[in-house]
C-alpha cells in the first residue's frame, strides 16, 4: 500500500470519528407499548430507562442527545440497534423523549455525540485520628507474679475462714458444759388413784352441806 492509498485511508478514518463525535439527524421514540420487548442487547425495554438504539455505537455506550428545537439535553444508553428509516439517527425511551419534550411532536432533530464525562461526586472529608504514644513502658508487668499474688491472698482467706469454724465450735462446745445434768427437767408427777377418790368425796360433802 502506496502513501497515496494511506492518506485516501486516514481520510475516510477522520470522516468516521469526526461523524461519531457528533450526528445529526432525527430522533424518535418507542412508545408505551413496547415496554417489556426484547432489544437487540439481550436486556427487556422498559419506558422508564433512558435507553436508545442506535446503528454503530456498542451496547453499554453513553450518548448525550440534544433537542435543537428547545436545548434540552439527555444522556441515554445504547442497548438496541436501528433505527432503520432513512434520515433518523436515534431511537429513544419514552423516558428520554419526555427529558426532551418531544412526546407531542413525536419526531425531534437532535444531535448525538459519546458522553465520556463521569459523575461527579463529593470528596469524602478527612477524618482526623488522635496520636497514639507508643514509647516503652518504664515498669515491667510479670502474669507469674500477679498470679502468685492471688493464690497467696486465696490461701489466707481459706486459713481465716477454718479459724472462724474452729472457734465457733469451741464456743458451741463451751455453753453444753455449762448445763448440768441435774438442771434436766422432771417429769410431771401423775396423781394417784387415791388423790382422786379424796377429791370427789370433797365434793360430795360440801353437795350434802347445801342440802
Amino acid at each position: 500500500m502506496n502513501n497515496k492509498q494511506l492518506l485516501i485511508a486516514f481520510f475516510f478514518m477522520l470522516i468516521a470519528i469526526t461523524a461519531h463525535a457528533q450526528q445529526k439527524g432525527k430522533a424518535t421514540f418507542y412508545s408505551k407499548r413496547a415496554t417489556g420487548a426484547r432489544t437487540a442487547s439481550g436486556e427487556r425495554l422498559h419506558h422508564d430507562s433512558l435507553t436508545c438504539a442506535h446503528r454503530t455505537y456498542p451496547f453499554g455506550t453513553l450518548l448525550k442527545v440534544t433537542n435543537l428545537n428547545n436545548g434540552k439535553t439527555v444522556v441515554v444508553r445504547v442497548t438496541d440497534r436501528g433505527p432503520f428509516a432513512k434520515g433518523r439517527i436515534i431511537d429513544l425511551s419514552y423516558a428520554a423523549a419526555k427529558q426532551l419534550d418531544m412526546l407531542f411532536a413525536g419526531v425531534a432533530t437532535v444531535t448525538v455525540e459519546r458522553y465520556n464525562r463521569g459523575v461527579p461526586y463529593d470528596d469524602e472529608p478527612a477524618i482526623e485520628l488522635p496520636e497514639l504514644d507508643l514509647e516503652m513502658a518504664t515498669q515491667g508487668y510479670s502474669m507469674v507474679d500477679d498470679w502468685r499474688g492471688r493464690d497467696n491472698m486465696v490461701d489466707d482467706k481459706i486459713e481465716n475462714d477454718g479459724q472462724k469454724i474452729a472457734n465457733n465450735r469451741k464456743k458451741q462446745q463451751g455453753k453444753a458444759a455449762i448445763i448440768a445434768p441435774n438442771e434436766t427437767k422432771k417429769p410431771a408427777k401423775t396423781p394417784s388413784k387415791k388423790d382422786k377418790e379424796n377429791k370427789w368425796n370433797k365434793v360430795f360433802e360440801r353437795i350434802k352441806k347445801i342440802f
